[in-house]
Protein backbone atom coordinates (compact mmCIF):
# COMPACT_ATOMS: atom_id res chain seq x y z
CA UNK A 1 0.00 0.00 0.00
CA UNK A 2 1.10 3.58 -0.56
CA UNK A 3 1.07 6.68 1.64
CA UNK A 4 -0.40 9.94 0.26
CA UNK A 5 3.13 11.10 -0.60
CA UNK A 6 3.86 7.90 -2.56
CA UNK A 7 5.97 5.99 -0.03
CA UNK A 8 5.49 2.26 0.50
CA UNK A 9 3.71 1.48 3.76
CA UNK A 10 5.15 -1.25 5.98
CA UNK A 11 2.87 -2.28 8.82
CA UNK A 12 4.58 -2.87 12.16
CA UNK A 13 3.52 -2.94 15.81
CA UNK A 14 5.50 0.14 16.91
CA UNK A 15 6.16 2.56 14.04
CA UNK A 16 8.00 5.07 16.24
CA UNK A 17 10.59 2.43 17.18
CA UNK A 18 11.21 1.14 13.64
CA UNK A 19 14.51 1.96 11.90
CA UNK A 20 14.26 4.71 9.30
CA UNK A 21 14.34 3.47 5.70
CA UNK A 22 14.22 5.65 2.57
CA UNK A 23 10.90 5.47 0.77
CA UNK A 24 9.16 3.62 3.63
CA UNK A 25 6.39 4.84 5.90
CA UNK A 26 5.73 2.68 8.96
CA UNK A 27 2.18 2.37 10.27
CA UNK A 28 -0.08 0.23 12.42
CA UNK A 29 -3.11 -1.29 10.67
CA UNK A 30 -5.50 0.92 12.65
CA UNK A 31 -3.60 4.17 12.14
CA UNK A 32 -5.40 6.72 10.01
CA UNK A 33 -4.42 6.52 6.34
CA UNK A 34 -6.14 9.83 5.69
CA UNK A 35 -8.45 12.17 7.58
CA UNK A 36 -11.33 9.69 7.54
CA UNK A 37 -10.22 6.07 7.20
CA UNK A 38 -7.75 3.68 8.76
CA UNK A 39 -5.44 1.46 6.74
CA UNK A 40 -7.53 -1.52 7.84
CA UNK A 41 -10.68 0.06 6.41
CA UNK A 42 -8.90 0.88 3.15
CA UNK A 43 -7.66 -2.70 2.89
CA UNK A 44 -11.17 -4.10 3.39
CA UNK A 45 -12.46 -1.75 0.69
CA UNK A 46 -9.59 -2.75 -1.60
CA UNK A 47 -10.62 -6.41 -1.24
CA UNK A 48 -14.19 -5.67 -2.29
CA UNK A 49 -12.95 -5.86 -5.91
CA UNK A 50 -10.31 -8.63 -5.75
CA UNK A 51 -10.25 -8.99 -9.54
CA UNK A 52 -8.74 -5.52 -9.62
CA UNK A 53 -5.41 -5.50 -7.83
CA UNK A 54 -3.43 -2.45 -8.99
CA UNK A 55 -1.03 -2.65 -6.02
CA UNK A 56 -0.18 -6.29 -6.73
CA UNK A 57 -1.03 -7.46 -3.21
CA UNK A 58 -0.67 -11.19 -2.55
CA UNK A 59 -3.28 -13.52 -1.07
CA UNK A 60 -2.55 -13.99 2.63
CA UNK A 61 -1.29 -17.58 2.31
CA UNK A 62 1.43 -16.50 -0.14
CA UNK A 63 3.05 -14.05 2.30
CA UNK A 64 4.74 -16.91 4.15
CA UNK A 65 7.81 -18.76 2.90
CA UNK A 66 7.19 -22.10 4.60
CA UNK A 67 5.72 -24.61 2.10
CA UNK A 68 3.26 -25.84 4.75
CA UNK A 69 0.88 -23.02 3.80
CA UNK A 70 0.68 -24.13 0.18
CA UNK A 71 0.36 -27.81 1.14
CA UNK A 72 -2.47 -27.00 3.52
CA UNK A 73 -4.20 -24.84 0.89
CA UNK A 74 -4.07 -27.72 -1.59
CA UNK A 75 -5.36 -30.17 1.03
CA UNK A 76 -8.37 -28.25 2.38
CA UNK A 77 -8.95 -25.72 -0.41
CA UNK A 78 -8.32 -22.00 -0.24
CA UNK A 79 -11.96 -21.37 0.75
CA UNK A 80 -11.46 -23.42 3.95
CA UNK A 81 -8.10 -21.99 4.99
CA UNK A 82 -7.73 -18.98 7.28
CA UNK A 83 -4.62 -17.19 8.45
CA UNK A 84 -4.41 -15.94 12.04
CA UNK A 85 -2.47 -12.70 11.68
CA UNK A 86 -1.13 -10.57 14.55
CA UNK A 87 -1.64 -7.57 12.28
CA UNK A 88 -5.04 -8.14 10.69
CA UNK A 89 -6.88 -10.87 12.62
CA UNK A 90 -8.45 -14.07 11.27
CA UNK A 91 -8.41 -13.54 7.51
CA UNK A 92 -9.28 -15.74 4.57
CA UNK A 93 -6.32 -17.29 2.83
CA UNK A 94 -7.29 -15.51 -0.40
CA UNK A 95 -7.59 -12.07 1.27
CA UNK A 96 -5.26 -9.66 -0.54
CA UNK A 97 -2.83 -8.58 2.14
CA UNK A 98 0.01 -6.04 2.19
CA UNK A 99 3.45 -6.80 3.53
CA UNK A 100 3.52 -6.51 7.33
CA UNK A 101 5.88 -7.33 10.16
CA UNK A 102 3.80 -7.78 13.32
CA UNK A 103 4.03 -10.81 15.59
CA UNK A 104 3.26 -12.14 19.04
CA UNK A 105 6.26 -14.44 18.89
CA UNK A 106 9.61 -13.73 20.48
CA UNK A 107 12.45 -13.10 20.31
CA UNK A 108 12.14 -10.43 17.65
CA UNK A 109 12.89 -6.74 17.26
CA UNK A 110 10.72 -4.70 19.60
CA UNK A 111 9.07 -2.67 16.83
CA UNK A 112 7.58 -5.89 15.39
CA UNK A 113 6.23 -7.19 18.72
CA UNK A 114 2.52 -6.60 19.27
CA UNK A 115 2.04 -5.74 22.95
CA UNK A 116 -0.40 -7.81 24.96
CA UNK A 117 -3.69 -6.00 25.34
CA UNK A 118 -2.92 -3.49 22.57
CA UNK A 119 -6.02 -2.02 20.93
CA UNK A 120 -6.39 -3.64 17.50
CA UNK A 121 -9.61 -3.84 15.49
CA UNK A 122 -8.91 -7.43 14.49
CA UNK A 123 -10.97 -8.87 11.65
CA UNK A 124 -12.73 -12.23 11.91
CA UNK A 125 -13.77 -13.46 8.48
CA UNK A 126 -15.43 -16.67 9.61
CA UNK A 127 -18.92 -16.88 8.11
CA UNK A 128 -21.78 -15.96 10.45
CA UNK A 129 -23.32 -19.06 12.01
CA UNK A 130 -20.38 -21.26 11.03
CA UNK A 131 -20.94 -24.85 12.19
CA UNK A 132 -17.90 -26.43 10.58
CA UNK A 133 -15.08 -27.65 12.85
CA UNK A 134 -11.98 -25.46 13.04
CA UNK A 135 -8.43 -26.73 13.61
CA UNK A 136 -5.78 -24.36 14.94
CA UNK A 137 -2.11 -24.93 14.16
CA UNK A 138 0.02 -22.26 15.79
CA UNK A 139 2.23 -21.20 18.65
CA UNK A 140 1.05 -20.48 22.16
CA UNK A 141 1.24 -16.66 21.95
CA UNK A 142 -1.55 -16.78 19.34
CA UNK A 143 -3.99 -18.87 21.41
CA UNK A 144 -5.78 -15.93 23.05
CA UNK A 145 -6.38 -14.21 19.72
CA UNK A 146 -7.65 -17.46 18.19
CA UNK A 147 -10.10 -17.95 21.04
CA UNK A 148 -11.33 -14.35 20.86
CA UNK A 149 -11.88 -14.35 17.10
CA UNK A 150 -13.62 -17.74 16.94
CA UNK A 151 -15.79 -17.58 20.07
CA UNK A 152 -18.98 -16.92 18.05
CA UNK A 153 -18.61 -20.05 15.93
CA UNK A 154 -20.93 -22.99 16.51
CA UNK A 155 -18.41 -25.48 15.20
CA UNK A 156 -16.00 -27.53 17.25
CA UNK A 157 -12.65 -25.80 17.81
CA UNK A 158 -9.64 -28.13 18.02
CA UNK A 159 -6.43 -26.54 19.24
CA UNK A 160 -3.12 -28.38 18.98
CA UNK A 161 -0.23 -27.60 21.32
CA UNK A 162 3.25 -28.83 22.13
CA UNK A 163 4.27 -27.26 25.43
CA UNK A 164 4.85 -28.61 28.91
CA UNK A 165 1.70 -26.99 30.23
CA UNK A 166 -1.65 -27.24 28.53
CA UNK A 167 -2.82 -23.81 27.32
CA UNK A 168 -6.05 -22.34 28.63
CA UNK A 169 -8.48 -22.12 25.73
CA UNK A 170 -12.08 -21.90 26.94
CA UNK A 171 -14.53 -23.78 24.76
CA UNK A 172 -11.80 -25.48 22.73
CA UNK A 173 -10.87 -29.13 22.43
CA UNK A 174 -7.18 -28.86 23.38
CA UNK A 175 -5.02 -31.73 22.10
CA UNK A 176 -1.32 -32.46 22.62
CA UNK A 177 0.78 -33.00 19.51
CA UNK A 178 3.73 -35.18 20.47
CA UNK A 179 6.99 -34.31 18.77
CA UNK A 180 10.59 -33.73 19.73
CA UNK A 181 10.78 -30.55 17.66
CA UNK A 182 10.75 -27.14 19.27
CA UNK A 183 10.02 -23.78 17.68
CA UNK A 184 8.00 -24.36 14.54
CA UNK A 185 6.63 -27.76 15.62
CA UNK A 186 3.23 -26.74 14.22
CA UNK A 187 4.46 -27.21 10.66
CA UNK A 188 5.05 -30.87 11.52
CA UNK A 189 1.56 -30.92 13.02
CA UNK A 190 0.14 -29.54 9.76
CA UNK A 191 1.86 -32.29 7.80
CA UNK A 192 0.51 -34.94 10.19
CA UNK A 193 -3.00 -33.56 9.58
CA UNK A 194 -2.48 -33.66 5.80
CA UNK A 195 -1.20 -37.23 6.06
CA UNK A 196 -4.29 -38.29 8.04
CA UNK A 197 -2.26 -39.08 11.18
CA UNK A 198 -4.20 -36.84 13.58
CA UNK A 199 -7.22 -38.43 15.18
CA UNK A 200 -9.81 -36.35 16.99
Amino acid sequence: MRSPDGRKVLFVAKPDAAPARPGIQYARPDDLADARKSWRTLLLEYNESPSENPLGLLPAWRLYENPAYERLKRHVGVENLYILSAGWGLIRADFLTPNYDITFSSPTESYKQRPRGAAYRDISMLPDGNEEPIMFFGSRPYVDLFCALTKQTRGRRVLWYNTKNKPVADGCDVRRFHTTKDGVWYYECVQAFIDGKLTV
